[in-house]
C-alpha cells in the first residue's frame, strides 16, 4: 500500500510520475531560446544581469537565438526522440532570461509558433517576477484553457540581502505578489531556487523552507550554486575565494534530504540539482556525474533513511 500523500511510491513527489498521471506517457522539454533579454540587463532596472548568469551553460546544442523558434523546435523533438524514444509529446520550454519581458504583441506571436507543432501540448515560460502584469496574466489565462501553461518564477532565495548581492533587482515580495497574483487565475505555477549562495549559511537555507512551503507553487526547481565563466560572481570568486563555501556532493545529496523531508509534498519536484558542462565552470564541480546518477543516489538515501518528501512537514 502506498504511504505517500501521492499517487506513485517515489519517495518524493517527481516530476515525470506526474506527467506520465497528467498525459498518460512521458512529457519532454524542448528549449527554446526566443533571444529575450532582462530589466536588469539592459538598464531598465540594471545592468549587467544577476551575478551567477551564464545561460550558453544551460542551453543544449540546437538552442539558438539566431534559429527561429520554429527551426529550434524542430531540431529539439527530433534530439529528443532520438534519446528519448519514448518520449512523444513535447512542452515548449522558452527558458533563456525573461520570456515575458516584450509586448503582448509579441509574446502572442512567439507561443503561437510554438504551439502549431501538434506534439507540443503546452508551454512552461520561464521569467521574473517583475516582467509580469495584469494584461499578460490574463493572455495567460486564456491561453491555458486550452493548453498546458505553466509561468516559472526565478526567485532563487528568499532573503533580500542575498538578492540585492546578487543583483537580481527585485525583491522576495515581488516574487510572492507575482506568483500569487498569477495562481488566482487558474494558471500553473513554479518556482526556481539556488542553494549556496554567497552570505547564506546551511541553516540560512534550510529556514528557507518554511517561507517556501507557504508559496502555492504547482512545480520548484532547486540546485546548488555553480560559478560559470564570463559573470560577475566569477569575477568575483576570483578575487575573494574565501567568500564562498560550496557543496561537496555527499554534502549537498545530505542537505537536500533534509530540505525534503520539509517541503510541501503537494509541491512537484522538477529537479534538485544543476549539471553544467566542465568547460563552463569557473570555480569547483562534481565533475562528470550525470543528474540522472544523482537522483539515484538521492532516492538510495531516502531509502536507507526511510524518510520522503514532506515527513517532517506533515508531523507539525
Amino acid at each position: 500500500m502506498n504511504k505517500y500523500p501521492w499517487e506513485h511510491n517515489r519517495r518524493y513527489n517527481n516530476y515525470t510520475e506526474y506527467f506520465r498521471k497528467t498525459f498518460g506517457e512521458r512529457v519532454q522539454k524542448v528549449t527554446i531560446d526566443a533571444g529575450f533579454t532582462c530589466p536588469n540587463r539592459d538598464g531598465s532596472k540594471g545592468v549587467g544581469g544577476c551575478t551567477y548568469c551564464n545561460n550558453d551553460g544551460f542551453n543544449p546544442s540546437y538552442c539558438q537565438p539566431h534559429k527561429s523558434i520554429t527551426q529550434q523546435i524542430s531540431e529539439g523533438v527530433e534530439f529528443h526522440a532520438n534519446r528519448y524514444r519514448k518520449a512523444g509529446k513535447f512542452l515548449a520550454y522558452f527558458q533563456a532570461y525573461s520570456n515575458t519581458y516584450g509586448s503582448l504583441e509579441m509574446l502572442k506571436e512567439f507561443y503561437a509558433e510554438a504551439l502549431q507543432f501538434p506534439e507540443v501540448i503546452g508551454l512552461v515560460i520561464g521569467t521574473r517576477p517583475d516582467c509580469i502584469d495584469n494584461e499578460k496574466l490574463d493572455f495567460f489565462q486564456e491561453l491555458s484553457e486550452k493548453h498546458y501553461v505553466i509561468i516559472e518564477y526565478g526567485v532563487e532565495s528568499c532573503y533580500n540581502h542575498t538578492l540585492e548581492r546578487i543583483n537580481r533587482c527585485h525583491s522576495f515580495e515581488d516574487s510572492v505578489a507575482a506568483i500569487e497574483a498569477t495562481v488566482r487565475r487558474g494558471i500553473k505555477t513554479g518556482a526556481h531556487f539556488i542553494f549556496g549562495l554567497p552570505g547564506e549559511s546551511r541553516e540560512d537555507m534550510l529556514a528557507e523552507v518554511d517561507l517556501i512551503n507557504k508559496l502555492p507553487l504547482n512545480n520548484i526547481k532547486f540546485h546548488q550554486l555553480q560559478i560559470l565563466k564570463n559573470t560577475a560572481m566569477a569575477r568575483e570568486y576570483e578575487a575573494n575565494p574565501g567568500a564562498f563555501k560550496f557543496f561537496e556532493m555527499e554534502e549537498y545529496l545530505a542537505f537536500f534530504t533534509s530540505v525534503l523531508e520539509r517541503l510541501n509534498p503537494a509541491f512537484v519536484v522538477e529537479r534538485f540539482a544543476a549539471e553544467v558542462p566542465p568547460r563552463y565552470l569557473a570555480g569547483p564541480g562534481w565533475g562528470l556525474i550525470r543528474n540522472f546518477q544523482l537522483l539515484q543516489m538521492l532516492e538510495k538515501r531516502l531509502e536507507a533513511l526511510d524518510t520522503w518528501q514532506g515527513k517532517l512537514f506533515l508531523e507539525k
